[in-house]
């Protein structure tokens, strides 16, 4: 059997390249078709398992934590102001073994990546089939009584080999706080977006990797905040970009404004049809009314817009 760290340094190669295409989270049909290496091919993850070892590899290579779409339940909205599927520590995450017994095949897995020290990926759902791969990531605090183990990951990957990573990792609370922070935006991101039926919702542009979620008012530190789909709106990038930058100012009643430093431009088909055009138009609101924007929020906003004019 061949050794497993160049397999890894692959793998993570390979999923850098797919988060520039995709975005920080990977959809499952992505995910599923694995990578190359040597002239073969690996899997990532298994669908049916939360802790993967591929055939030909020694350790396993990854974790997963799904976030189930239950029949017709809307997951973006039972999960809007906590999150159920990742259980957060002070610097990492808390991982539930498979079943009651921490001796079994799979947990005893986690078990050798731990005394290891085995760089592993964490698939951690971000909505339903939808995944942010955290890497390296390291098994840390076996507790077979609580059935559980720690999960420690940093935003410190480059320029560092895996097999040094940990002790890095242990004492990079910083890093931790950033891989955190990421993750609530790339999960207020998979909430907004598919609150608006994943469309811009001043164009209704439907290309996802041209749409982003932009926050209404600047949020705090923590989930409640972070989740809140009132305080997004799904818009294209160029459009988050002109809101953020109080070019572009949306009203309590849901209509577009567009700055006078805007309407007086005159450049071309872009800048006519792309944004003067939406001036005095309404924003398309999302299907269900909890998920429209906070009318008191959009005044804060709305009122740094008229300041700037």
């Amino acid at each position: 059997m061949m050794s497993d760290e160049p397999i890894r340094l692959a793998a993570f190669e390979k999923l850098r390249r797919l988060q520039q295409s995709y975005g920080k989270a990977l959809p499952w049909e992505v995910i599923k078709k694995g990578f190359d290496y040597n002239g073969e091919k690996f899997l990532f993850a298994s669908q049916a398992e939360g802790i993967f070892k591929p055939r030909q590899m020694d350790q396993i290579i990854s974790i997963k934590t799904v976030v189930p779409r239950e029949g017709r339940k809307i997951w973006y909205l039972d999960q809007n102001t906590n999150d159920k599927s990742t259980n957060y520590q002070e610097n990492g995450f808390t991982y539930s073994f498979k079943g009651i017994n921490p001796n079994n095949k799979q947990n005893q897995l986690l078990f050798t990546a731990m005394l290891e020290k085995t760089p592993i990926i964490y698939f951690i759902g971000i909505s339903p089939a939808h995944y942010e791969p955290i890497y390296p990531s390291y098994i840390n605090n076996w507790n077979a009584n609580g059935l559980t183990c720690q999960v420690i990951t940093s935003s410190i990957i480059n320029d560092i080999s895996i097999t040094d990573a940990k002790e890095i990792i242990m004492n990079d609370n910083f890093g931790w706080r950033n891989v955190r922070c990421r993750l609530f935006q790339t999960k207020f991101r998979e909430r907004v977006i598919d609150a608006y039926g994943r469309r811009c919702a001043m164009t209704n542009l439907p290309e996802l990797q041209l749409v982003d979620a932009a926050h209404i008012v600047a949020v705090r530190d923590d989930e409640k905040s972070m989740y809140s789909i009132s305080n997004g709106i799904c818009m294209s990038k160029i459009h988050h970009a002109a809101f953020d930058s109080l070019l572009i100012g949306i009203d309590p009643d849901y209509q577009i404004h567009v700055a006078d430093a805007i309407l007086d431009m005159s450049d071309g088909p872009m800048l006519e049809h792309g944004i003067k055009a939406l001036h005095g138009k309404k924003i398309r609101l999302p299907i269900r009314q909890e998920c429209w924007p906070d009318r008191d929020k959009l005044a804060v906003k709305f009122d740094e817009f008229l300041k700037g004019l």
